[in-house]
């Protein structure tokens, strides 16, 4: 998946830093969403793990590492066996959620995120994947009710992510100052995150803060995370700050690394308004 519109740069292999809440493999009683989901008084340990429960923990992992894998039916099966044995396992329905949005299949997924938050309405994790469905069809107002929700929860450790995500979905609402003043808050709170610093450079250089820009975009281009959108916006900030030196290095690294890529034959032209 290439950016959209433009702005939101979400490649296939980073989608996960949208979502939250894939099973973890750990002890007896582990969450299944992620370890700062929040919402439960206690940590269910081996002795008192219903034998139920027990069993639909070892079927969500194993579906957790399909999942994770590609294998997208097999996962989908597994979690359907762990309902089988625990109907109200709502780390469940929050994986069968994922499943089916990258399935494509909206209705299912918003159908297994209803039931994760009936079961648990405290889980910020579903919320914070459910705001992510809902921007994704438009419903924006939806959306950021969810991430609200998510964030509202005092226990809650994915903050930053979940104000990134929400700053990308109000990119594409058009909300682009709310965007900005999400995304520098999630950037403060996990300045590594690659797709946070990449929508934060594209809005200021977009709107003419080149400087401002070329901060953040540096930090994504001098690390391991670079990648052919990365280089190319790294490649036109440097070019409207007349850096000629820095523009042919990025371009450079461009051509050899994304020799395939759009940008690579954009910069190629000398098609710097692309």
């Amino acid at each position: 998946m290439r950016f959209f519109s433009n702005v939101i740069w979400v490649p296939a292999c980073w989608l996960v830093l949208l979502l939250a809440g894939c099973a973890q493999q750990g002890a007896p009683g582990a969450s299944g969403t992620s370890s700062a989901s929040g919402g439960r008084n206690d940590i269910v340990t081996e002795s008192d793990e219903p034998d139920g429960r027990r069993r639909a923990r070892l079927r969500l992992e194993l579906a957790s590492g399909y999942f994770e894998q590609g294998q997208t039916n097999v996962a989908l099966d597994e979690i359907k066996q762990s309902l089988l044995a625990d109907p109200t396992f709502g780390d469940a329905y929050n994986l069968r959620g994922l499943v089916y949005m990258r399935l494509n299949d909206i209705p299912m997924a918003e159908d297994s995120f209803r039931r994760a938050l009936a079961l648990n309405a405290r889980d910020a994790d579903v919320a914070h994947n459910y705001g992510w469905l809902m921007c994704q069809q438009g419903r924006y107002n939806d959306a950021m009710r969810f991430f609200g929700q998510a964030m509202a929860n005092p226990t809650y450790a994915g903050r930053a992510k979940t104000l990134m995500t929400q700053g990308v979905c109000q990119v594409r609402a058009g909300q682009r100052a709310e965007a900005e003043q999400s995304l520098m808050q999630s950037y403060e709170l996990d300045a590594g995150n690659p797709v946070t610093g990449y929508n934060l450079a594209n809005l200021l250089y977009q709107r003419g803060e080149l400087t401002r820009a070329q901060f953040y975009i540096r930090r994504i281009n001098n690390s391991d995370l670079a990648n052919a959108e990365s280089l190319w916006l790294g490649v036109k900030t440097e070019q409207k700050l007349n850096n000629r030196e820095a523009m042919v290095q990025l371009g450079d690294q461009l051509r050899k690394r994304f020799a395939q890529s759009r940008e690579a034959a954009a910069y190629e032209k000398g098609s710097f308004n692309e």
